[in-house]
């Protein structure tokens, strides 16, 4: 449903919150089980977007994606150990920098995961004027120019690391995954840190005479799951369904084999975590679901209370509100799969929600099943803070009245070039998914395309994605024409940017 926002006399406060791996289905709009009474506030005071997806499954692309309003491989940001690392050949300014233009003033608590942690001569936060992140500086995933948690308070980062410390790379192992009851102060996690600077900040350090443009981004749900007793406490393990797991034992002939086929590492991990879940009793499998929602109601929690003092400031009288997720999380679907890194619907689809008094009222508690993208954030938030649309961006307004086909998704493996996995590309509209891929590496995949392999999903009929019908007949009209409406999405979206310019104004690409 369009809306129209001209309404607004002055430019809105800008209210960001985001999560990390927190899945579309894991608001309590959409799952009765699960606690998030503020978010819940927030479908009730606005937009939901039922359909959104990002760009990509995994952290640094989705991120970068959404920041840039690009595409990951219009950026060359195709996986966690890509990066857009020089501050002199940006493709464009990110959306705190454009909010900075825009008059606002820029405030950033925690995770960003831009991967541009390269001291510069000028440190770089990227167009926040404030900026805190809930790591230590030697991380590699430091600011430069960024307050850091280790810096300030190292007694509670060391805490959180010491009950941590068995989790694994990213805290993403099985016993990451199983987790604790966390016996650490919750100031001394790392979000824990991240919201209470944002919330000393919401208190001592607005500017009266600017807009407001607030960031404040969590490291969790995504794993590990040391979660603060309360918020155990809001479940009861009784009332959790364990994952329902499809017929097959084997993954079928999907991109997700193919991936595992060429990434022994992600092989191993898959099997290590296959083996500890298939020994697990059902009650034991729970309590990690328990635990990953247990952390969604946390960080809604905080969110709450950034809203409340928000709203005693005055701040919410005239503001956008947005809360969204970078990309969801398996959580034991597909043969006990956790983490992302696939194109399927837990992964790729997020929660996506602009709410606030600058929405007219007759917007609030609506849900706009439009498919809609991480990338359409930027030009939506900079229509609002009253900036030019950039020509070049593949995003809609989604405030606007345009309405795309489908919603597109990218999958590159999770290895480096050359190395990591020919692209497997998405293609999705409410009722069915087409994913393209290729299997094997990138190296010399230029010369097989005639290989490439297909999956089709009726959604209505098949929502856990058990059954691949791309070779069934009776979905041939279908299949081909989502083909042809992929192909012509990328050829527009690539016809028109990004072109790379540097800051004097010369092509940066030589």
């Amino acid at each position: 449903m369009p809306h129209n926002t001209e309404h607004a006399a002055s430019k809105p406060n800008i209210i960001f919150f985001m999560t990390d791996q927190q899945r579309w289905d894991c608001i309590g709009t959409y799952n009765s089980h699960i606690h998030t009474p503020n978010i819940d506030k927030l479908t009730a005071q606005g937009i939901t977007y039922s359909q959104a997806v990002c760009q990509a499954p995994m952290c640094v692309p989705s991120r970068t994606s959404m920041m840039f309003g690009y595409y990951p491989s219009q950026l060359g940001v195709r996986t966690n150990h890509g990066g857009l690392y020089d501050e002199d050949k940006l493709p464009s300014d990110p959306l705190p920098e454009l909010m900075r233009q825009a008059g606002y003033q820029t405030a950033g608590f925690g995770k960003t995961h831009w991967n541009h942690g390269v001291k510069t001569e000028v440190p770089s936060t990227r167009g926040f004027e404030v900026r805190a992140i809930g790591l230590s500086r030697d991380s590699g995933h430091y600011e430069d120019g960024a307050v850091m948690m280790g810096d300030v308070d190292p007694e509670g980062l060391a805490a959180y690391y010491e009950e941590t410390k068995d989790y694994g790379g990213g805290e993403e192992n099985s016993k990451g995954y199983i987790g604790c009851t966390s016996q650490v102060p919750t100031p001394w996690h790392r979000d824990g840190w991240v919201a209470e600077q944002c919330l000393n900040f919401i208190d001592e350090g607005l500017d009266e005479s600017r807009p407001l443009f607030l960031y404040l981004s969590f490291l969790k749900p995504h794993a590990g799951f040391n979660v603060p007793k309360e918020f155990e406490d809001l479940y009861d393990l009784n009332d959790i369904p364990d994952i329902v797991q499809p017929p097959w034992e084997l993954e079928q002939d999907t991109h997700l084999a193919a991936t595992d086929a060429v990434n022994e590492s992600s092989q191993i991990n898959y099997w290590e975590k296959r083996h500890v879940w298939e020994a697990m009793t059902p009650e034991e499998r729970k309590r990690t679901t328990l635990r990953y929602w247990a952390n969604c109601s946390w960080l809604d929690d905080y969110l709450g209370q950034a809203l409340e003092k928000l709203e005693r400031q005055g701040r919410l009288d005239n503001a956008l509100i947005v809360f969204v997720s970078d990309h969801g999380e398996m959580m034991g679907e597909r043969q006990h799969r956790f983490s992302k890194y696939c194109l399927y619907e837990s992964s790729v689809r997020v929660p996506m929600i602009l709410a606030g008094s600058y929405l007219p009222q007759v917007a609030h508690g609506t849900v706009d099943d439009r498919p809609a993208e991480l990338v359409d954030l930027v030009p939506t938030l900079s229509k609002v803070a009253g900036l030019p649309r950039n020509p070049q961006l593949p995003g809609l307004d989604l405030l606007g009245e345009t309405k795309r086909l489908g919603t597109f998704c990218e999958f590159h493996g999770k290895g480096t070039e050359p190395h990591h996995s020919a692209p497997a590309l998405m293609w999705r509209k409410q009722d069915y998914k087409l994913i393209m891929y290729m299997p094997g590496t990138l190296g010399g995949a230029i010369g097989r395309i005639g290989e490439f392999q297909g999956e089709l999903y009726d959604l209505a009929a098949d929502p856990n994605e058990w059954h691949n019908v791309y070779g069934d007949e009776k979905y041939a009209a279908i299949r081909e024409r989502m083909t042809g409406e992929l192909l012509m999405h990328l050829a527009c979206v690539w016809s028109r940017g990004p072109v790379f310019y540097d800051r004097h104004g010369l092509a940066a690409l030589e």
